[in-house]
């Protein structure tokens, strides 16, 4: 390709992190290719459901009203469930929200096409159904990519914002990146189910057009490493979760087993227990997804800048799955790479040095920080799997001791209580419960 036809940057995947990268640079007056390999943006796209709107504020500015977005999220609720029990661990229900919401339900398909117009109405040139199959190296540096539909395409940077899913490698493919471990991965699933709007806000206690809120740990996913999630949108409810990699595909395991173990059959359990069939039944099943969430934590986090590329989003492993969030760092990791990349520009210098930027910036913010701070939630829950199987049982028989009442005095119900964790949980129970609150709350280690 001619000098001439040369674009300032290439984004590759039309999600959040891709959109804010591209709609950043083109409103910048840069030429900007946002890549696409759906029909249309969103088309693909895959998450549990949760968008903050602070960092969709931060790109797209007072425009981010506008956007489709499904409920605000005025009740949060958490529980750990055992087959015949759902511990309601937090429930809360923050009535501000409705002035000033800071989450709200949202549906892919919907809002991944909005944004990315935004990024077409400030001047990028969104190009759809098109699959990026490698990166394009000259002498060590990314010089654009290769498409089977639109051959070719040259950019002096190249923003990386694919997902990770078996398809989408194209920097282990350009041998830019590790190859990811089975339990640096979660695999997840997720059902949007219609439900008329006044019966979801019956049946989860919301006021008209409010929503709510619903992830669960335990039982909820057979003892994995995971949880399922309930969220209401305006007229249906997402509904999926997910679990490791590592735990789902365990060769150990027998074929039956692991037929126990599949993304599918883990959702059909859930979506079976006794807590949730109330709150789902008479819903019809509109849309099923699949997706692959970065689970590696601040050391599963790979190089995000060389000579000519900046890598955001879930390519850039960055994930916090004890908060489940996503899609703000998505945001938020491409916003800043776009602003360098237009700094980048102003200098005439994408070379490894000046795009070293992007990384200081990242370091320095909130997103490193949380990436630190959680870096072995994960690896916690995994080395330690009473935590979401047998302590659970445990304390679920506490709890229906100390609740039943049957001519016993409290004295009595307490202390039976209190043996049951003591012998069947013991010490052990309550060690592995002061190290998952230290290492979650902890302070950081820099």
């Amino acid at each position: 390709m001619a000098a001439e036809e040369k674009l300032d940057a290439i984004v590759v995947g039309a999600g959040p992190a891709g959109c804010a990268a591209a709609y950043t640079m083109a409103r910048a007056g840069l030429q900007v290719a946002l890549i696409e390999k759906g029909s249309k943006a969103g088309a693909k796209n895959v998450m549990g459901g949760i968008l903050y709107n602070h960092y969709l504020e931060q790109v797209v500015g007072e425009a981010w009203k506008e956007a489709p977005l499904e409920r605000p999220i005025i009740e949060e609720q958490r529980w750990m469930m055992t087959e015949d029990a759902a511990i309601r661990l937090l429930g809360y229900k923050n009535l501000r929200n409705r002035e000033r919401p800071h989450s709200f339900s949202v549906l892919r398909a919907r809002f991944d096409e909005w944004f990315a117009a935004q990024a077409e109405a400030a001047g990028a040139f969104l190009i759809p159904e098109t699959v990026v199959e490698e990166l394009i190296l000259r002498g060590g540096r990314v010089v654009g990519v290769r498409t089977g539909r639109e051959g070719d395409l040259y950019a002096d940077v190249v923003v990386v914002c694919e997902g990770i899913g078996l398809g989408s490698r194209l920097l282990e493919r350009a041998g830019l990146k590790p190859r990811l471990k089975a339990n640096q991965a979660a695999m997840a699933v997720k059902e949007v189910i219609a439900l008329d709007p006044a019966v979801i806000e019956s049946r989860f206690n919301c006021e008209p057009g409010e929503g709510a809120s619903i992830e669960c740990y335990g039982d909820a996913t057979r003892g994995l490493s995971g949880f399922m999630f309930i969220y209401t949108n305006r007229e249906t409810v997402s509904v999926g979760g997910g679990a490791l990699l590592s735990e789902l595909a365990d060769t150990r395991l027998s074929r039956e087993e692991l037929a126990k173990r599949s993304p599918n059959a883990i959702l059909n359990h859930f979506k079976g227990h006794p807590a949730i069939r109330p709150l789902l039944q008479g819903g019809e099943t509109v849309e099923y997804l699949a997706k692959m969430i970065p689970e590696g934590g601040y050391r599963g986090i790979p190089k995000l800048y060389g000579n000519g590329y900046l890598v955001c989003g879930d390519a850039a492993g960055l994930s916090n799955p004890v908060h489940r969030e996503g899609s703000n760092l998505a945001m938020e990791s491409g916003r800043i790479a776009g602003e360098v990349v237009v700094h980048a520009k102003e200098q005439g210098d994408f070379s490894e040095a000046a795009l070293r930027t992007y990384k200081l910036r990242l370091d320095r913010s909130w997103i490193m920080a949380d990436m630190r701070k959680y870096d072995r939630a994960v690896p916690l829950l995994e080395h330690n799997p009473q935590m979401m199987g047998k302590y659970p049982k445990v304390l679920d028989r506490a709890l229906d001791e100390f609740f039943r009442v049957d001519g016993e005095s409290k004295w009595t119900k307490q202390s039976k209580a209190l043996r049951i964790v003591r012998k069947e949980g013991g010490l052990r129970m309550l060690w592995d419960t002061g190290k998952a609150l230290w290492t979650l709350a902890r302070p950081l280690h820099r």
